[in-house]
């Protein structure tokens, strides 16, 4: 059994760190949400050793009441892990922001704006072979009788 690949995608916390991506004036809106994007430099990129693509979400008072903006956000991180971990490109953070038509649009036609925006932006790579890691595999012998690798 060929071991598991896991995409880690970071968060952006920091309003700096938002206000970096926007102020790279890379962006593309569809209906259901607008991507922006940055690649790392010199200035802000990650430390050593963590993700190498974070991703941070916005939906502000435009999007509806604080039920309608944390649903939004809510699709807008499940659409991130299907799409953006595996197919964002390494060394870019990205800012997802959510739009009025996140809440009620289909999740198929979320994950296409997503796919769609990530392409226009030149930032869609094929699988996370970048940014992976294997998933912890039991060690030889001394797995035990119920770990996977003694079936």
């Amino acid at each position: 059994m060929a071991p598991r690949r896991i995409a880690v995608v970071g968060r952006l916390l920091k309003r700096s760190e938002f206000l970096a991506v926007a102020g790279a004036r890379r962006k593309w809106a569809t209906p259901g949400l607008i991507l922006q994007a940055r690649a790392h430099d010199d200035r802000q990129r990650p430390a050593a050793g963590d993700v190498l693509v974070r991703v941070g979400f916005t939906a502000s008072k435009k999007v509806g009441n604080a039920v309608k903006r944390n649903r939004a956000r809510r699709r807008l991180r499940a659409a991130v892990r299907a799409v953006l971990a595996l197919h964002g490109k390494p060394n870019t953070d990205f800012v997802v922001i959510a739009r009025s038509e996140t809440v009620t649009r289909r999740y198929a036609d979320l994950l296409a704006d997503l796919t769609l925006a990530l392409k226009k932006l030149g930032a869609w790579t094929e699988g996370a072979r970048a940014f992976a890691i294997p998933a912890p595999q039991p060690a030889g012998p001394d797995a035990g009788p119920n770990s996977p690798a003694a079936s």
